[in-house]
């Protein structure tokens, strides 16, 4: 793949693991579909890729508002609310795109680049204090974990939600 659209940075890094490791899988499917747009590999080629870059995206949303939810993160209505507007406007410029409207791809670019990196940066840093402070750090070998007495962990809390 040449000349990324956007480059994985320790800028980007929440310190949380699990998060981090989301991040990463969206710039790659993000690099992905511009490569996809560059390389002129097909509308049906780089829509399947959009798609696979929006279902991620509703997975990896529905993750962080789950541990905002577990952690009682105080601005969850209003994060989640981001989300759901960033996923509206993802759906809107992927049905324009499918529709062959050739204009939309530079649009489309523009748009994923700057909500990625700037959700990261902005929304997403917003609870990474909150998340610190209630015991989540970053553990490289396993994902995030919560530390206490107990051993009551988020891995445990995920096992225990997803049921």
């Amino acid at each position: 793949m040449n000349d990324p659209l956007v480059q994985w940075s320790e800028e980007l890094s929440t310190g949380i693991h699990e998060i981090d490791q989301q991040h990463r899988m969206l710039v790659d499917i993000l690099n992905e579909f511009h490569d996809a747009i560059q390389h002129r590999k097909g509308t049906d080629a780089a829509a399947a890729i959009l798609e696979r870059l929006a279902d991620y995206t509703r997975i990896h949303f529905a993750v962080e508002e789950s541990m905002m939810r577990l952690l009682d993160y105080p601005d969850y209505h209003s994060h989640k609310a981001l989300h759901d507007a960033l996923i509206e406007q993802l759906t809107d410029l992927a049905l324009k795109f499918a529709a062959g409207k050739k204009s939309v791809s530079f649009e489309l670019m523009h748009f994923l680049r700057q909500w990625l990196t700037r959700h990261i940066k902005e929304d997403d840093m917003s609870y990474t204090a909150h998340f610190i402070r209630h015991g989540v750090v970053t553990n490289p070998d396993g994902g995030s974990h919560t530390r206490s007495e107990d051993g009551f962990s988020i891995k445990k809390m995920w096992s225990s939600f997803w049921k």
